[in-house]
């Protein structure tokens, strides 16, 4: 079941940064959910569209959102990636791919993981999807635009 425009949105958890599991169903009923795949922490494209999240972060904030990043790298990465950049959202480590699988999440050239962001609302439904492999602002400009649409 991948992820789809006005179905529900598929379960997950996974481990934080800390270590802790964290799960999509910890949000589900308080607060809307911007949820991004991404291919690598700390390169360049990644770094330039998690600093974007980053520098919007208040605004999500204020549109009661949280922000989530998937990618399949480590928790003790996703540490130094967050420590690095000054990440204040929260990172996943979907170390194994099967989250990203679950959302239907495509490849670049077979090969990159791709790079999707999924809009949910508070009741858990998947309200929009935008995927681009290299305009990453434009991820953070789409869930901005959502979510100023479904408050």
């Amino acid at each position: 079941m991948k992820a789809q425009v006005g179905k529900t949105a598929p379960p997950f958890t996974l481990r934080s940064l800390t270590g802790e599991e964290i799960s999509l169903s910890d949000f589900i009923g308080k607060k809307p959910v911007v949820v991004y795949f991404y291919p690598k922490d700390d390169t360049r494209i990644c770094t330039a569209q998690a600093c974007s999240f980053r520098d919007n972060y208040e605004d999500f904030k204020k549109a009661g959102a949280e922000v989530i990043g998937i990618s399949s790298d480590s928790s003790d990465s996703h540490q130094q990636f967050a420590s690095k950049y000054k990440l204040p959202f929260i990172l996943l480590s979907d170390e194994d791919g099967k989250i990203r699988k679950l959302y239907g999440v495509p490849t670049t050239l077979g090969l990159i993981p791709g790079r999707v962001t999924y809009i949910i609302d508070k009741a858990g439904i998947v309200r929009h999807i935008f995927s681009s492999q290299f305009d990453a602002q434009k991820h953070i400009l789409e869930a901005l635009k959502v979510l100023g649409d479904i408050a």
